[in-house]
């Protein structure tokens, strides 16, 4: 029997054989209880894993091994989320085709994680550009195509000139684009989009019963932007023309002294005879269209405008003529594209009426127009529908074909999947790069039975990942996404767990795609994850961010052929609350592996006969049973970094011991199995047991163990604390109040003093009267 801890012999050894016996398979329809451990999958760079990604791996892996031994049926898979700009960027600077290079990162990156000891059900992987994984991805598309969700609209849009296409509003926040920091510019495009604002006040409602934390429902909500409001026309001054406005504020309409039209109003061309500087208007609307949205509203910009020479409106409150502005704060896609301007009310307003030397009135607040029926209510919503076109080769194809007969026509559902053609350069040009392959564009009509053209742009990434935690639930169906019933044995997910770099995409997008079905009826439930937890950021030593630029990335391979699997998981777990950023520290990976090899050298001690020293054998039994209930209630509120703490205390008493009982360390071992997994198994071997430690029940923790012996009682001096004392719990008053008198620091506070009365609280509280 080796006496020295080799994480490099232990770890590989049991992590085939649990391969072999497929330990970690969820079973189907299971009568035990079901529980859906989730991670965000990866999309496979090519630099592979660094330390950042076990952490949130680590904690989901040790809620599922938990969850096991506490009789849970677990479902907890991994795939690979390969499709996208990441994987075809990659794929365009070593120039080797995306299907390649990204099939050779997955082959890397499930290596990487398997040197982990993951429990993962690997018989459900799955690959999200795989023809068998995008096929339903397109059957996505056209169920919300058949359901009105899903149509083509020509619309100014994001534009990244480094990755050569377009992006979302959710990807171009603060103008730049989201995988490549480059400037967003402004576009007008034929795209698609999903109709996401149908379902603006489901999406609001739905964050009211699932367990997120509060940040993230705060930012889909501040996303989604409802506010409810008034709409009101204001006439064009001998025109029979009017300008309707919505406002939260219909109350301040008095002080209303102009108002600001978007510049893709509609009215400016309709004005266009009467505007006197309609060049110079022109010119502006020009201007405007170079910007994105984001740029627009930014508050720390500039705001221009021009007023429009020749035409005035008249504010219906108090019949005032007020003039009329083209601004680009103004958004053409809320509201109505038009603002009534209150300069004494909004800082906006003001900034920009001191700009143009308007009017600025204090005007008393009143609800006169509203009362009229004058304006009417509405309700508004920052959220625009989600756009999904991408003009890339790595992504799954759009199933629409044109027909010069028939227009645009869905690919019918037997002839899914429509598949990436292999005949194109995949280099990025402006264009799709679908757009010159024969192949691709050699199809017929399906309703018609003439040549037809297929859609060039293929879908968004984030369309792949909004349903992925369904086709874990059933891989192999080649008849539909997921079978309804093992839909309604898995789903919703239980546990899930990622970055909050999603909020606004991916866990929206999702959540859009779940709504969806329930109202098609085709799944019973509303909200795809019930409980979301953040994985916090690992920083680089000194607390920076890693970046291969800084030369300061920590690679989990180097720390795994250093110091094992288990070390890092481990450490992983106790540098500090999960969800906090925390700076990586060399130091403490040594330390953690010092504490493994202390309880690899435990097993040296352990005594299978009775032991001898009975009030020491009470006093280790104790701390174990506290050790039991702490790391279990640890566990389930993801407070990792204690529980491994209440591990270190218990092997530090048990290695104070000569002996150790039996009982004691087959306990501590099972406590011990989530986090460090292999070293468990090993030593739990080691005791002659041949089932492994994860068929085994989490331990129970004795009650009557837990029960204090000694109390701490407060001591006061008219009401006031001086200091405290250790107690039998079962002290008497007499014995309570001679034991405060006589410690030092409460004596110097009675010398002297005539103490007329003692209040005693049994277990709790002396205090002296005096």
């Amino acid at each position: 029997m080796s006496k020295e801890y080799n994480p490099g012999e232990i770890e590989p050894k049991w992590q085939k054989l649990w391969e072999q016996n497929g330990l970690y398979r969820a079973e189907d329809f299971s009568k035990k209880p079901k529980f859906y451990c989730l991670d965000m999958f990866p999309y496979p760079s090519g630099a592979g894993l660094h330390v950042g990604h076990p952490k949130g791996y680590t904690a989901t892996d040790v809620i599922s091994r938990y969850k096991r031994m506490k009789g849970f049926n677990v479902l907890h898979p991994m795939g690979w989320d390969a499709f996208g700009l990441p994987a075809e960027n990659y794929a365009i600077k070593t120039k080797v085709h995306p299907d390649k290079s990204t099939h050779q990162n997955i082959k890397h990156f499930k290596e990487q994680i398997k040197s982990f000891g993951f429990s993962y059900d690997w018989q459900r992987e799955i690959d999200t550009s795989s023809p068998e994984y995008y096929k339903w991805t397109q059957w996505f598309f056209l169920f919300l195509y058949k359901n009105g969700l899903a149509y083509k609209a020509k619309a100014p849009v994001n534009w990244c000139p480094k990755c050569q296409t377009v992006l979302a509003n959710e990807q171009a926040q603060n103008n730049k684009c989201d995988r490549c920091e480059s400037p967003v510019s402004q576009k007008n495009l034929e795209q698609w989009f999903f109709k996401i604002t149908d379902f603006c006040d489901d999406l609001l409602a739905g964050l009211d019963k699932i367990d997120w934390p509060e940040p993230i429902k705060t930012m889909q909500r501040n996303w989604i932007g409802r506010s409810e409001g008034y709409e009101i026309d204001f006439e064009v001054k001998n025109q029979e023309k009017k300008i309707r406005v919505f406002t939260t504020r219909i109350d301040t309409i008095f002080g209303c002294t102009y108002l600001v039209l978007a510049p893709e109003h509609g009215i400016l061309s309709a004005l266009k005879e009467n505007i006197d500087n309609i060049k110079e208007v022109e010119g502006y609307i020009e201007s405007a269209k170079k910007k994105t949205e984001i740029e627009r509203q930014a508050e720390t910009k500039d705001k221009t405008g021009v007023k429009l020479e020749g035409v005035v409106a008249v504010n219906p409150a108090n019949n005032k003529e007020i003039p009329i502005f083209v601004a680009d704060y103004v958004l053409a896609g809320y509201g109505t594209g038009a603002i009534m301007a209150v300069p004494a009310q909004d800082q906006r307003d003001f900034d920009f009426a001191k700009k143009f030397n308007l009017l600025v009135i204090e005007a008393a607040n009143s609800w006169e127009m509203a009362e009229k029926g004058i304006a009417k209510k509405k309700v508004n919503y920052r959220l625009r529908d989600w756009l999904v076109s991408r003009q890339r080769y790595w992504g799954s194809p759009i199933p629409i074909v044109y027909c010069e007969k028939c227009g645009e026509v869905p690919v019918p559902e037997s002839d899914l999947p429509v598949l990436l053609p292999t005949d194109v350069d995949f280099m990025p040009t402006g264009e799709s790069p679908l757009t010159k392959s024969r192949e691709f564009h050699n199809v017929k009509c399906p309703k018609c039975n003439t040549k037809a053209r297929r859609e060039n742009d293929t879908m968004d990434t984030f369309v792949c990942s909004s349903w992925y935690f369904f086709r874990y639930a059933d891989p192999q169906n080649k008849k539909e996404f997921a079978g309804k019933k093992l839909i309604d044995y898995w789903c919703p997910a239980d546990l899930y767990v990622g970055g909050a770099e999603h909020a606004v995409l991916h866990l929206l997008y999702a959540r859009f795609f779940v709504k969806a079905l329930c109202v098609a009826g085709l799944i019973g439930f509303d909200e795809p994850f019930l409980k979301l937890r953040n994985v916090g950021l690992i920083l680089a030593e000194g607390g920076v961010k890693m970046s291969k630029s800084k030369g300061n990335v920590v690679n989990p391979d180097d720390v795994i052929k250093q110091y094992g699997a288990d070390t890092l998981r481990v450490y992983e777990m106790f540098m500090g609350p999960f969800d906090q950023a925390i700076a990586w520290d060399t130091k403490g990976v040594g330390g953690v592996y010092r504490f493994l090899q202390k309880i690899y050298k435990l097993q040296f001690k352990v005594q299978s006969s009775k032991f001898k020293a009975a009030v020491q054998s009470l006093k280790l039994e104790k701390l174990l049973h506290k050790t039991i209930k702490k790391v279990g209630e640890d566990i389930e509120q993801m407070k990792f970094n204690t529980a491994v703490s209440a591990l270190m205390i218990l092997n530090n008493e048990m290695e104070k011991e000569k002996e150790i009982p039996l009982e004691v360390f087959r306990q501590f071992l099972l406590v011990l199995a989530p986090f460090a997994p292999h070293l468990a198994e090993e030593l739990w071997s080691k005791l002659g047991r041949k089932e492994s430690v994860f068929l085994q029940e989490w331990p129970e923790y004795d009650k009557s163990l837990m029960e204090e012996e000694t109390v701490k009682i407060v001591v006061q001096i008219n009401g006031k604390a001086r200091g405290s004392v250790e107690a039998a719990k079962d002290i008497s008053e007499a014995q309570a109040v001679e034991l405060a008198k006589n410690s030092d620091r409460i004596n110097k506070w009675l010398l002297g003093r005539e103490i007329k009365k003692a209040v005693f609280v049994k277990g709790k509280l002396v205090n002296f009267v005096i």
